[in-house]
């Protein structure tokens, strides 16, 4: 089994590159709203800085990550909204400088997980190679919000595959939050990289099929565009409407962005 290395290098450098996006900003930049209603570029940043923070108290501190649990479990509607809103309040340099050193810490401890360890999570534990790329999901979604706030279109990169990956596993569990069965059988998912290359999964036989843009099927299951807007197509009843249910995060059914 493949280690954590490549997949936290991979989230280092989509960290690091939404790093150089907000670091030149005005103090003042940081309150504008981006396209997640309600959410300033700084709820963004503090977002993911308390899930990096949680996500350490996981690898680290598995007592202490119970009782991050229980307090969700008081408010599992609103205790992620909650942590970035009180760290969005801070100023701006502060919020940054604790995000760069907190992920950091993270990323290093991630390399350290021992194979065949289990992190704790919300959902079912997850390796440290799970939880890496889980991460590198929602640097790459979130940076997209502060992207589209400053009118910045940012290049697809290989490491949207990990994305891709995540966004194809998730397919029974996208079923399943939205209280339906997930499909007897696999699809074929055929997706074009932004190198020109084709990524796929499932059978090569299979009847239920989508192809398309491996950019745009990473937009679909961050809900951060419309299916109508994508260069994406599906084959088959139940490939059509997992289209429309995609998600690649955990949690209730979203509502995009």
């Amino acid at each position: 089994m493949a280690g954590p290395g490549p997949i936290v290098a991979d989230l280092r450098a989509e960290s690091d590159d939404l790093d150089a996006l907000v670091a030149p900003l005005a103090p003042q930049r940081w309150a504008e709203l981006t396209p997640a209603a309600g959410w300033t570029i700084a709820h963004q940043i503090g977002h993911l800085l308390w899930t990096d923070q949680v996500a350490l108290t996981a690898v680290t501190d598995e007592t202490g990550f119970a009782d991050v649990l229980a307090k969700a479990a008081a408010d599992p509607a609103g205790f992620v909204d909650a942590g970035a809103e009180e760290l969005a309040a801070r100023p701006p340099g502060e919020l940054l400088g604790e995000w760069r050193v907190t992920r950091g810490q993270l990323h290093d401890e991630l390399l350290k997980v021992p194979d065949g360890r289990k992190l704790p999570w919300f959902g079912p534990p997850m390796s440290a190679a799970s939880m890496a790329t889980a991460r590198l999901m929602e640097n790459w979604a979130h940076g997209l919000d502060v992207a589209d706030a400053l009118g910045v279109t940012r290049p697809a990169t290989q490491r949207l595959r990990s994305i891709a990956h995540l966004g194809v596993r998730t397919r029974d569990y996208a079923f399943f939050v939205n209280d339906l069965a997930p499909p007897a059988e696999p699809f074929r998912v055929e997706l074009h990289g932004p190198d020109g290359d084709t990524w796929s999964w499932g059978p090569a036989d299979a009847a239920q099929r989508v192809t398309g843009s491996a950019e745009h099927f990473c937009f679909l299951v961050t809900q951060r565009r419309a299916l109508g807007t994508l260069d994406l197509t599906a084959t088959g009843e139940d490939a059509q409407r997992w289209l429309t249910i995609a998600q690649a995060f955990a949690g209730p059914p979203g509502r995009g962005r």
